[in-house]
């Protein structure tokens, strides 16, 4: 480790002390002139400080700053994966908007896996990080009980448990948007690719379509609903299921926009066109989406506004943000993978 008097001629880091000896003054005045928190001084002093500082090449050291005041600067964000459009997205917002309130985003993945979870947690927090963002809570797990008991500041981001500070998108308003979509396009017999029942996101937007259908006056069939996981290949096959049926589905809705690519799949190899024979509506609208040969009709999420409310309720984590559920509000995005029902 560098020494406070280590001779920077010599290879090692300059130091508060280097500066303060080759331009005569204090080290703590070269504390007060450097320190960026502070109005900057102008005067000749400071002017001699600053140059010296650029002509040695000191840089100050954050991460003993940090350490010095207890925190580290750093935000702890656990994902099930980043192989997923929408949770890359998720953590590159983060990282943006950590970016613009001096703090950065690390990241640790964990496959929707409950116990990896715990280990991506202990493991961030060993490294000091000051909070986490969880987008991995699940209906069926009590992990955010255990954080809470530990006194660890977290906040959910895209899932919520219901009771925990969470930043979401209405995802029943959204589920509600799409189903409505489908049928103001004159469809009535509208598949749900509902995604896995453990996640809040996929279950609310399964209450908007039923939400939607009960006030057009029509019940939703059990036998349209198939459940899936998040992925492109689960939604391959939720549409194959839906397609079989004897009186198969006009249009359907996919809680995202890997299983609605999935299905798209299903229908072009079935020989089936989108949107000639069946309607096809997303969620999320990953970049993908608006490229496909026919454009996927989806709801947009505003990922980055869900960033910014998941840091400021993690910054009052503890106090009056206890608690409190943060949605932000989806858009429709109508593209060519949807028409009227013929």
């Amino acid at each position: 480790m560098t020494s406070e008097t280590e001779d920077p001629k010599r290879g090692g880091r300059v130091t508060l002390h280097d500066v303060a000896a080759a331009a005569g003054v204090s080290k703590s005045t070269v504390s007060r002139i450097l320190d960026e928190r502070l109005p900057r001084a102008n005067n000749p002093t400071a002017d001699r400080v600053r140059q010296v500082a650029t002509e040695l090449g000191y840089m100050r050291d954050v991460a003993a700053a940090n350490l010095r005041r207890g925190q580290s600067l750093t935000i702890g964000v656990i994902v099930p994966r980043l192989t997923d459009t929408v949770m890359a997205m998720l953590y590159e917002s983060l990282a943006r908007a950590c970016s613009r309130v001096g703090r950065f985003a690390i990241v640790a993945t964990t496959d929707d896996n409950p116990d990896a979870v715990r280990t991506a947690a202990d493991s961030l927090l060993r490294r000091g990080v000051d909070g986490l963002v969880l987008a991995t809570a699940r209906d069926d797990d009590d992990f955010t009980a255990e954080l809470q008991d530990r006194g660890v500041p977290f906040v959910l981001a895209l899932r919520t448990d219901g009771h925990s500070p969470s930043s979401v998108g209405d995802d029943q308003l959204g589920g509600y948007l799409a189903t409505r979509h489908l049928l103001d396009l004159g469809h009535r017999r509208i598949g749900l690719i509902a995604g896995p029942a453990f996640a809040s996101s996929s279950r609310l937007r399964a209450e908007g379509y039923r939400q939607a259908l009960s006030e057009a006056g029509h019940d939703a069939d059990p036998e349209l609903v198939v459940a899936s996981t998040f992925g492109i290949e689960s939604g391959a096959e939720a549409a194959e299921i839906l397609l079989s049926l004897p009186v198969p589905p006009t249009a359907i809705f996919a809680v995202n926009d890997n299983t609605a690519i999935g299905a798209m799949s299903t229908i072009l190899r079935r020989g089936l066109t989108v949107p000639g024979d069946v309607s096809l509506i997303g969620y999320n609208d990953i970049p993908l989406v608006s490229l496909l040969p026919t454009p996927l009709a989806t709801v947009r999420v505003p990922f980055d506004q869900i960033a910014f409310e998941a840091l400021d309720l993690l910054a009052h984590a503890g106090g009056a943000a206890q608690g409190e559920i943060r949605k932000a509000t989806p858009t429709v995005i109508p593209r060519q993978s949807t028409a009227r029902c013929r």
